[in-house]
């Protein structure tokens, strides 16, 4: 045999040889040793994007809501139960009812003056709001303004009476533009109350707008707290004729914002429009 033969018989050996080894000793793509299949599907590269398990999934901002917790949208016109009646903030209005026959349970009677003397219901208001009111009497004392109370809680009961009464003599469209259904009325919620001068002069009558009275809680009412509920050109949001006698209180940092912005509750809430 040939020398030229020879190597070539042993070049063939070698790549026999060595392809056998390479055969049996390259690793398969599998889970198991850690190797990865590109199947040219990459979701980190513009595919359905999803939060890692395990992960938090980053919730929208809050938003303020009508009584933290009314629990709905104000603006698909159906008339809901408020989640949380016991809220400083809670919004009550055509839309957004009191669960039957509600009271709260904290209504106390605020040292300052009535147009009557009896302690009667109409006299009571919570007790944060009593005490903001006390406060908002003697700073408009110190002002030479003298202020006196009208109408605070009013029971479901009450209202009911009040209403029925005001649509015998009006009729229910003419009735429902200044008085509201049994609970859906502000007074209910004990947060709210009807002011007018020492005297009683026009109280909870038209008449107390442009009074000395009516000018000092629309300019001061916010900073104790309490906003002017029935504005002036804002009846086709609130649902109720321009009461500057109606206060509500809120509290000192949303009546803040109420006012400076000239807005109304619902407005504040964005729960608007309300029934009619």
């Amino acid at each position: 045999m040939s020398k030229t033969a020879k190597i070539v018989i042993l070049l063939i050996v070698v790549i026999a040889v060595g392809w056998g080894i390479g055969k049996y000793t390259a690793p398969s793509a599998s889970p198991e040793n850690g190797t990865h299949i590109n199947t040219g599907t990459d979701l980190g590269a513009g595919g359905p994007e999803t939060a890692p398990e395990g992960s938090p999934v980053p919730e929208p901002a809050d938003q303020p809501d009508p009584g933290s917790g009314n629990g709905a949208s104000g603006n698909n016109g159906a008339q809901m139960v408020v989640a949380e009646p016991e809220s400083i903030a809670v919004m009550v209005n055509k839309q957004y009812s009191l669960p039957d026959q509600y009271k709260p349970a904290d209504l106390v009677y605020p040292d300052v003056p009535f147009i009557f003397s009896e302690k009667i219901e109409k006299r009571m208001l919570r007790r944060e709001a009593a005490a903001a009111l006390e406060e908002m009497f003697a700073g408009a004392k110190e002002d030479g303004v003298y202020l006196a109370g009208v109408s605070g809680y009013r029971s479901e009961s009450t209202q009911r009476r009040l209403f029925d009464n005001y649509v015998a003599r009006d009729g229910e469209e003419k009735a429902r533009t200044y008085s509201a259904m049994p609970g859906h009325s502000e007074h209910q919620t004990g947060l709210a109350i009807d002011l007018s001068g020492r005297d009683g002069k026009c109280a909870a009558e038209s008449c107390f707008a442009g009074t000395k009275e009516a000018e000092w809680l629309a300019a001061h009412a916010a900073e104790y707290g309490y906003i002017i509920r029935f504005l002036e050109g804002k009846e086709a949001i609130t649902g109720y004729k321009y009461e500057p006698w109606h206060v509500r209180y809120v509290g000192k940092e949303i009546a803040a914002s109420i006012a400076d912005r000239g807005i109304t509750l619902e407005e504040y809430y964005d729960a608007i429009p309300v029934s009619n």
